[in-house]
Parts: structure tokens; C-alpha cells; sequence
């Protein structure tokens, strides 16, 4: 797999998307974090933002039930990169230029957007706190991004007020819950960016659902030294829906099987316990309909990263490791707290252990790839090169997307 990842185009810089989300909490944007090592900010630019079609193709691109779109990605510029006179001529309609709250607001720096504006860029500013210096901005631009955590939720409602008259979008940043979505949400934020589909709404008392209840038996029966193909294919074979699923999967792109499997016990035999595996895994976290698509692609996106970098690594099982990144968000998709919920799943000892408090080597990926997500590149203990890191990222949304198209009804 190493050689595989190592073949494709590598960028020189860590980058990382995160969603930005509608009051419905579909995606309609992503946010674009990157680090590299070029003080030449706008040449970087210019080399991996406007020409790469590695960044429209797989940093904009999701599967939404079943169909591939673009989206727009935002893109923070530093002062020196929005006044330089080789300033890229990004795609429009690809990108949001985000201008910083702490950027020095000259009468240069103001008809510097404002020309940017009249060139047909939608224009979102960052960290903005309630200030004369940004009233000349206030009618260039199009989207406020407001740091809730740094406002107060208590302040929030005078501040919305007072910015009704320039009729922008509001987009609450640094969402950390649902309840503070809710609140962003009944004061007008038409926009919302954080890491409130992080965290569980735990409802007390729930339990796993029956269909949940056959997966987690199937994966119990695929752990067992004694199991055959025959005998998982017992536990599946009264639930006509499921092995319809499971068949129809196998047969997808996602395995480029040269001839199509009829049966559950044939896929079994010809793919091996370890990708039926990951494919219950698979099921379990994506059949709650409840729930924003977003979730469970960035599931999927953190289980196959957390596989690649095991596989890189040369980790025994990396299967493990993929089911410990798919199930570090099962608590917020099932909404029970994980010790409760690791109660009623049949997990290995050291994949429990991971989850609960990133202990052991399971533990270890777990959190690199956390960091990464997050766009903490700092923080990479950096266990392989860097463009390691990228690539399997970037392979690990690629993948994710083929997954999505797998499993959609359409």
C-alpha cells in the first residue's frame, strides 16, 4: 500500500478540509487548512490551489446520496498574500477568500477587497469582534465568520443586531455542541463551522436497535476462531435486506471484482474474514438516517487513514486500526456515551482501550490522525515523512466517496 500512496501526486504541504455546514447541517462548503515550509505564500497559491486539480477533484468533491458534486472551499489569506501583485486568479466559483480579523485594515488593504469584490470573489472575514477599524469592510464582503466561543453566546444576540443592516451571511465558528448550534441557529446564522458532530447527545438508557444487535453478532461470529464463511452467512441469511446490501457492496467498484458473487458465503470465502469485517463495521455506522451524511464520511475518512498509516507503519492487523478510527465517533452517531456504548459492542481489549483513552500503538494512530483532521499539523509526531501523511489523507477521502456511492439506495 506504501508504494500505492508514495505513486500519486504528492503535494509539498499538509492539507486538511473541514466542513462548513447549512441550518439543514448538509455541507456547502469546506474550509481549506494547509502548512508548508515556502515563505513564498502566494507562489504556493497560485502552484497548489489554483492549477492542482488533486485540490477541486478531491478536497472539493463529496458524495452527497449517491452523487458526486463540488463544493466551494474557503481559503484563508494572509495579508501579504491578498496585496501581493502576483496574486493567483482563483477559480470563482471553487473559492471563498477568507480575509484575517487581525489583518491591518489600511485604505490599501480596503480597496484591495474591494477590487477583489468587483472581480466577482465572495469574500468571508474571520475573527471579527465588534470595532470601528471594520467598517469599511462591513459592505465589501459577503460572509461575517464570528468565533462564539470568543463572543459569548450571552453577547451574540446585540451583535447579530447590530450587523443586520449590512445583510450579510453569518457563520458561526467554533460550534462546539448541538445546544450551541440551536441557539446560532434561532438567531439567524445561516452558516456554522465547528466540531459540534463530535459530541454526543447521550439519551439515557438506549439501547442498540435489532438490526445493529445482527451486526454486532456478526462481527462477534467473524472474530471467532471457529467461524466459517457458512456459519456467518447463517446469522445474515433470514435478513434478505442485509445480504442484498452486503452483495450489492461486493459487487461495487469498491472491490473490482472480475465476476460478479451471487452468494454471502462465496463473497466470504473469496474476500476473507478481515474486509467482511470492515464491511459490518461499515453497515453498523451507516445505517442511521437520523444523522448528517458529513458524519459518517468523516468516520469513513478517519477508519481508512488510521488503516493506511497502521500499513505504512507495518502494524500487525491494520484492520484494527481501521475499525478503532471508524468507531471513535460511534458514540455521537448512536448518541450514548462510549464507556456505556463499548459495554454493548464486541470489541477487542486494546481497540477498547484506544477509544477510551488513546492507549497503545491503536491509540497512537488514533490520535495522529485526529490532529491531522483538525489541521493541528504541529502536533504530528510525524511517525512517517509528511507527504505520508497527505497522501494517505487525501486517499482516505477518495476512498470514502467510493464508499458512499457503494452504499447509497440510489
Amino acid at each position: 500500500m506504501t508504494g500505492s500512496i508514495e505513486a500519486g501526486e504528492s503535494l509539498d504541504l499538509l492539507l486538511a478540509r473541514q466542513p462548513v455546514f447549512n441550518k439543514s447541517q448538509d455541507v456547502v462548503a469546506y474550509l481549506l487548512l494547509y502548512r508548508n515550509d515556502d515563505v513564498q505564500a502566494p507562489k504556493t497559491i497560485n502552484d497548489h490551489l489554483a492549477t492542482s486539480s488533486v485540490i477541486l477533484n478531491t478536497y472539493a468533491s463529496i458524495c452527497e446520496e449517491g452523487e458526486v458534486r463540488s463544493l466551494p472551499c474557503y481559503i484563508k489569506l494572509t495579508d501579504q498574500t491578498l496585496m501581493a501583485d502576483n496574486f493567483p486568479d482563483l477559480p470563482k466559483e471553487s473559492f471563498i477568500l477568507e480575509i484575517l480579523g487581525h489583518s491591518k485594515i489600511t485604505p490599501e488593504f480596503v480597496e484591495r477587497v474591494k477590487i477583489l469584490n468587483q472581480q466577482g470573489y465572495r469574500i468571508a472575514l474571520s475573527d471579527y469582534r465588534p470595532h470601528p477599524k471594520y467598517e469599511p469592510l462591513l459592505n465589501l464582503i459577503h460572509i461575517l465568520k464570528l468565533d462564539i466561543q470568543k463572543t459569548g453566546i450571552d453577547q451574540l444576540p446585540q451583535v447579530v443586531k447590530d450587523l443586520r443592516p449590512y445583510h450579510l451571511e453569518l457563520l458561526a465558528d467554533k460550534v462546539e455542541t448541538q445546544n450551541e448550534f440551536r441557539k446560532c441557529h434561532e438567531l439567524g446564522f445561516a452558516l456554522f463551522q465547528g466540531y459540534f458532530l463530535s459530541k454526543p447527545e447521550p439519551v439515557k438508557g438506549k439501547k442498540l436497535g435489532s438490526s445493529k444487535v445482527l451486526l454486532l453478532q456478526m462481527m462477534v461470529e467473524l472474530q471467532s476462531p471457529q467461524a466459517t464463511a457458512q456459519s456467518v452467512e447463517q446469522l445474515v441469511i433470514n435478513d434478505p435486506l442485509l445480504t442484498y446490501r452486503i452483495l450489492r457492496v461486493v459487487n461495487s467498484a469498491a472491490f473490482s471484482l472480475q465476476r460478479e458473487i451471487e452468494s454471502l458465503s462465496h463473497a466470504i470465502s473469496l474476500l476473507g474474514f478481515e474486509q467482511i469485517r470492515k464491511w459490518v463495521s461499515l453497515f453498523l455506522v451507516t445505517d442511521t438516517q437520523e444523522k448528517p451524511e458529513e458524519l459518517t464520511r468523516s468516520m469513513l475518512v478517519r477508519g481508512r487513514m488510521c488503516e493506511l498509516l497502521a500499513e505504512m507503519l507495518g502494524r500487525d492487523q491494520p484492520i484494527n486500526n481501521f475499525i478503532t478510527g471508524l468507531f471513535s465517533k460511534l458514540d455521537v452517531l448512536l448518541d450514548m456515551e462510549m464507556p456505556e456504548l463499548l459495554e454493548q459492542v464486541p470489541l477487542q481489549a486494546e481497540v477498547k482501550a484506544a477509544l477510551l483513552t488513546n492507549e497503545g500503538q491503536l491509540g497512537q494512530i488514533l490520535d495522529q490522525v485526529c490532529h491531522y483532521e483538525r489541521g493541528d499539523f504541529e502536533d504530528l509526531d510525524l511517525l512517517l515523512d509528511q507527504h505520508f501523511y497527505e497522501a494517505a489523507y487525501r486517499h482516505s477521502l477518495s476512498w470514502s466517496q467510493q464508499v458512499m456511492q457503494s452504499l447509497s439506495d440510489k
